[in-house]
């Protein structure tokens, strides 16, 4: 199957749970559509009543037998039929107007619930996809996809999709009433339309990888927007104000370009469209014409003709403007289905086991893992008891984070196994492996929202007391109540209202209150000073107790106390023990830790020689 069809049958899915509302909204626009048919048969029998040709024009109604007989047995002439033909056409217009009604209703709740349902398809499926992904993606795409597509897609499923049935039927009826009452005529009037069909194929041929360009191109100028807002303190921060604007501006342009090739499309395309349409209703008046001086047509049935042509030259425009919507639609949906059709790399095991309460223990059995074709760890063996710390240490690039985004399985192992409490991280739920862990990442993230909403992410069902008793272990509890609102003080995005150690204090917080059986601080107080730090150091002594803690920190001073040293050199673990036992060891623990002393005396000699001056 095409894959143009393939992925417009799929979107048409999205309105199989409102049939019924599918069939009302086709049945409206059926009955607008074969109302307006009976108008150009009514006009026509009133001209020929007016040109004196009676009921004997060989008009439409005069070949409908329940017509020509009611009109027969009502023997209408002059002035009296003149307001019958009028009423009729206010009766006609009445009834169109209720029908139109129904269909611009139907239509745009179907289009408006369509999109509800895109949208929410959409955002679950990204909630499910793995850390690998959004590590990948960039988010000013999916938003240009999560908004941009949709809207074009609702568009479409909503308004168009009936217009898109609509014009065939217009197309057919008025080729059937041709064929019925003028067969010569009607082959004459009709074969340009075999054109017009061409034209149309051809037409959406051209535009819908036209369409999917320019849909591609704004997704990037959406990253590059959304990166610059994000950052707009670094771009302050280093002056490169003018570098981004022209930046921005290189995308803009080639969006813009993108758009022109579309509409170039549409400037060679509609003017044949509508020269088809004028060359059929020039054939129409011109083989008709004769056949009104030779007597065989009326003047009335020509003008019924005429109007019926004339009837599709609107929607013969419009099916320009519905191939274009279909092919912005099906673009749309390739771009959603990209997302959509991507699996999560982390999926849980068909009968995937729900987690007991942990003590903690966690082993990492013969572990190796890369990124993609990229090794990162290779044949990794420890084991980490419960009420004990575990400080990972090494060089940048050497796998620490790595290692901490195994445990609650951020991603999944190329080789070996994680276990925690003997259970296979890979055979128990998400949800109940993930709630008994928690994270301190390097990139404190808060949300825009108050104080109190971001500790309380971490357990939704945290009252104020134990909002409180977070903050305070995390010394953070000080610093908010200083804030305008105290804990109801709503940060600004992504917490750029507060310094990066407050952030800090806030995240761990947001990290004790779940009460974990796990912690992971992954570099958490990178952001913290030196005495801030020290004070972390002391609540967490007091909290890891019956916990099995994690730590990543480039300050040994911090890894001091920690119960095992695993200390990673380019994926695999070179040295452990504890810290007294790596310093006597001599190996490369003990020269990074001579090195920062180093630095350190140093500085403090900076400091004494400025104190002397």
């Amino acid at each position: 199957m095409p894959e143009f069809a393939r992925v417009s049958l799929r979107l048409l899915g999205f309105l199989r749970p409102y049939r019924g509302r599918v069939l009302g909204a086709y049945l409206a626009m059926a009955g607008s559509t074969l109302l307006g048919l009976a108008v150009p048969a009514i006009l026509g029998w009133a001209i020929d009543l007016a040109l004196g040709a009676g009921r004997s024009g060989g008009g439409i109604l005069d070949r409908l037998p329940v017509a020509a007989a009611l009109l027969a047995r009502l023997d209408l002439r002059g002035t009296d039929a003149l307001l019958v033909a009028a009423a009729l056409l206010v009766a006609i217009a009445l009834l169109r107007g209720a029908f139109s009604l129904a269909e611009m209703y139907l239509g745009a709740w179907l289009s408006q619930r369509v999109a509800f349902d895109l949208r929410n398809a959409f955002f679950n499926h990204l909630q499910r996809l793995s850390f690998g992904f959004h590590d990948r993606a960039q988010s000013g795409d999916l938003m240009s996809r999560a908004i941009g597509d949709i809207g074009k897609i609702q568009t479409f499923l909503g308004e168009g999709l009936l217009e898109a049935v609509s014009v065939p039927i217009l197309f057919l009826s008025v080729a059937g009433i041709l064929v019925w009452q003028a067969p010569a005529l009607a082959l004459v009037a009709l074969s340009p339309m075999l054109l017009l069909l061409l034209v149309t194929l051809r037409f959406g041929q051209v535009i819908e990888p036209r369409f999917r360009a320019v849909q591609d191109q704004e997704g990037v100028i959406s990253t590059r927007a959304q990166e610059n807002f994000t950052g707009m303190r670094v771009v302050k921060a280093f002056a490169r104000e003018p570098w981004e604007i022209a930046r921005y501006a290189e995308e803009n342009e080639v969006f813009l370009q993108r758009r022109i090739r579309a509409i170039h499309a549409f400037a060679d395309f509609f003017p044949t469209m509508n020269a088809v349409v004028g060359l059929t209703l020039a054939l129409t008046l011109l083989v008709g014409g004769q056949q009104v001086l030779a007597g065989t047509l009326s003047v009335g049935s020509l003008a019924s003709i005429a109007f019926w042509i004339t009837q599709l030259g609107a929607p013969t425009q419009n099916l320009g403007f519905l191939v274009n919507r279909s092919s912005e639609a099906v673009a749309a949906g390739k771009r959603l289905y990209e997302i959509l059709d991507t699996p999560p790399e982390v999926a849980e095991a068909a009968a995937a086991l729900v987690l007991p309460p942990l003590s903690g223990r966690v082993a990492f059995v013969d572990v190796s893992f890369g990124y993609g074709e990229q090794p990162v760890l290779f044949n990794l063996d420890f084991a980490a008891e419960p009420n004990q710390v575990v400080a990972l240490f090494g060089p940048t690039g050497s796998g620490k984070s790595s290692v901490v985004n195994l445990i609650p399985r951020f991603y999944d192992v190329t080789g070996g196994a994680v276990l925690v409490d003997g259970h296979d991280v890979r055979q128990v739920t998400l949800e109940s492996l993930r709630a008994q862990i928690a994270t301190v990442l390097q990139d404190s993230f808060l949300f825009s929202a108050t104080i109190r909403d971001n500790i309380a992410y971490g357990r939704l069902d945290a009252d104020d007391e134990a909002v409180v008793a977070a903050a305070r272990a995390a010394r953070a509890h000080d610093f908010i109540l200083r804030l305008p609102e105290g804990y109801d003080t709503i940060i600004g995005e992504r917490g750029v209202t507060l310094s990066g150690g407050q952030r800090q204090r806030v995240a761990i917080a947001r990290a004790l209150v779940m009460q974990p059986r796990i912690l992971i601080l992954d570099d958490a107080m990178s952001a913290v000073d030196t005495e801030t730090e020290h004070q972390i150091r002391e609540a967490l002594s007091e909290l890891m107790q019956g916990r099995t803690t994690f730590i990543i920190a480039q300050r040994l001073l911090t890894l001091k106390r920690a119960d095992l040293i695993l200390v990673l050199d380019g994926g695999r673990i070179v040295e452990r023990g504890s810290h007294a036992q790596l310093l006597a060891a001599g190996g490369l623990y003990a020269r990074i830790y001579d090195l920062q002393l180093k630095d350190q005396e140093t500085l403090a000699a900076e400091a004494r020689e400025e104190g002397r001056s």
